[in-house]
């Protein structure tokens, strides 16, 4: 299984285009915002989530770039761990596609048809197919799921239809055992997350933030529970629960926030993630599992 990181920031990129933040305004390299593509065999791929700056991120990765055929495109599924619009925007700018099909939990569905009616807008294009989220193949590889957290986002904070809102993805190659973990929006570290997790070969864990303050520090006049209710347990949480384990599972952060100090390769919050024994790449690396 190949693995792009097509995108590793969260929502807004870094640098974030209203901020001139120490670290927007610093030569760390650039992040465009959190998605992923994998394929079996290298020449049809899958998404997972499909953030604002999919387009970008499409044309930057000459995989992903339409052909032979004049409208041909090797994409052809699109996996969504929540309804946020910086996982969901994308969709739109790839409503030209023909045909795809979308995964996502059966509230993210809800929520693109009644708070913000992407499927109805794209279904003005073409017919796509939008199921609710089960264990699934695709292209011989095994896709399951694990609900995480019920956050909703902003635009549908109103809605009563039941969660999970959020979930997590573990694809699994049987031909070459390699497995990948996604897992961009962590609130807690869940129930089952662990059984979840065991024997991967690859875990993309919610970096968002460093620490539980750092919005704050970084946003004059940021209420201090506005943190908290983005639904992102920080680093500093999560990195004592990977150091050491045992196995040969490599963790990696993403989605990280432009006020987190992690993004900037010199300073001593990224030496330490990675002195612990987690990464930290950069749009653009490549796995193979």
């Amino acid at each position: 299984m190949k693995v792009v990181l097509l995108g590793t920031a969260a929502g807004g990129g870094c640098p974030q285009w209203n901020c001139a933040c120490s670290y927007c305004t610093s030569d760390s390299p650039p992040r465009t915002q959190d998605s992923v593509a994998f394929s079996a065999d290298g020449r049809v791929w899958h998404l997972l989530n499909a953030s604002p700056d999919i387009r970008a991120q499409i044309l930057a990765t000459p995989a992903l770039r339409a052909g032979p055929g004049p409208r041909e495109t090797p994409l052809r599924t699109v996996l969504l761990t929540d309804a946020e619009l910086d996982h969901t925007l994308g969709l739109l700018m790839l409503r030209e596609a023909g045909a795809l099909t979308v995964h996502a939990p059966a509230a993210a569905l809800h929520a693109l048809t009644e708070h913000f009616p992407a499927r109805t807008i794209i279904s003005e294009y073409h017919a796509w197919n939008w199921h609710p989220v089960t264990e699934t193949t695709l292209d011989g590889l095994v896709i399951t799921s694990l609900p995480i957290s019920d956050k909703q986002p902003k635009y549908a904070r109103t809605s009563t239809h039941p969660g999970p809102w959020v979930v997590a993805y573990r694809i699994h190659d049987p031909t070459t055992g390699g497995t990948l973990v996604y897992a961009p929006c962590l609130r807690t570290w869940p129930p089952g997350f662990d059984a979840f997790t065991d024997g991967a070969s690859l875990v993309l864990l919610d970096g968002t933030f460093h620490s539980g303050s750092e919005f704050t520090a970084a946003v004059d006049g940021a209420n201090p529970a506005a943190q908290q209710a983005m639904g992102h347990v920080p680093i500093t949480a999560t990195l004592p629960m990977i150091t050491n384990r045992p196995g040969a599972t490599r963790w990696a952060y993403t989605h990280l926030n432009n006020t987190n100090p992690v993004v900037d390769p010199t300073g001593p919050e990224h030496v330490a993630v990675a002195g612990a024994g987690a990464e930290l790449p950069v749009d653009g690396a490549e796995f193979t599992l």
